[in-house]
């Protein structure tokens, strides 16, 4: 297969921007399987997880169509004109870069949030509970649990990067992640992960509530790598 080492740190763009050049010309024809994605990473010399960022942003370019269980599918050898916009970060970049910023963000907030700022929190968590069983609602709860922390920094800079992030979640590529992906009952380990940021909160414990939004990200990271490696 005709295709070029790439470096670890270039980002899935690079990745599709090659599988698509290879589409254009003719090394894969529409309805032709592409090989799988463990192959291309090793091939490419990349992470899986980074194969699959590139194959739902061709697939969002109207290039491919990801079927689980099966492979993934040439659909057509150009993107359509629609298409053709940066279709935003990576999911995982996302939760990496989530990562760096709201660890550190926790830990201020352990500092300054106010008794009700915490209450706010707290409520926010019962809500995720109570909704568990309605996505948009749980969603929502989630996203304005770590929203409200970014505010108790009461650092407005701090507080606008964190909504920049998860409005990045409404991207296309990080939904279409979810659409490709079975991630399971992730309810009560996610509710428990959020539990102890909480309590580490309202101990007014920076190193505690930093490490436990560290290891809450991590296991979103790890979920829905072990999902790829499940149906891709």
């Amino acid at each position: 297969m005709p295709v070029q080492m790439v470096e670890n740190r270039r980002l899935y763009r690079q990745i599709a921007d090659q599988i698509e050049s290879l589409i254009g010309a003719g090394e894969f024809a529409p309805g032709d399987r592409l090989p799988p994605e463990r192959d291309l990473a090793a091939k490419l010399g990349v992470s899986r997880a980074t194969v699959r960022e590139a194959m739902i942003a061709l697939e969002i370019g109207g290039l491919v169509d990801i079927r689980i269980g099966s492979g993934i599918y040439v659909t057509a050898t150009r993107k359509t004109e629609a298409a053709k916009d940066d279709p935003g970060p990576g999911p995982f970049e996302l939760i990496d870069a989530r990562r760096a910023i709201e660890s550190g963000t926790a830990a201020l907030a352990a500092v300054n949030a106010t008794g009700e700022e915490l209450d706010a929190i707290a409520e926010n968590l019962a809500a995720m509970r109570a909704e568990h069983n309605n996505e948009a609602s749980s969603w929502e709860a989630d996203r304005l649990f770590h929203l409200n922390i970014a505010r108790a920094t009461h650092n407005a800079l701090l507080a606008r990067t964190v909504k920049e992030l998860w409005d990045w979640r409404e991207g296309p590529m990080w939904t279409r992640l979810h659409g490709t992906l079975y991630l399971g009952d992730i309810h009560d380990r996610w509710h428990a992960d959020h539990e102890r940021i909480l309590a580490a909160l309202r101990k007014r414990d920076p190193a505690a509530v930093a490490a436990s939004m560290e290891a809450h990200l991590l296991g979103v990271k790890e979920i829905l790598l072990k999902a790829i490696s499940e149906n891709g």
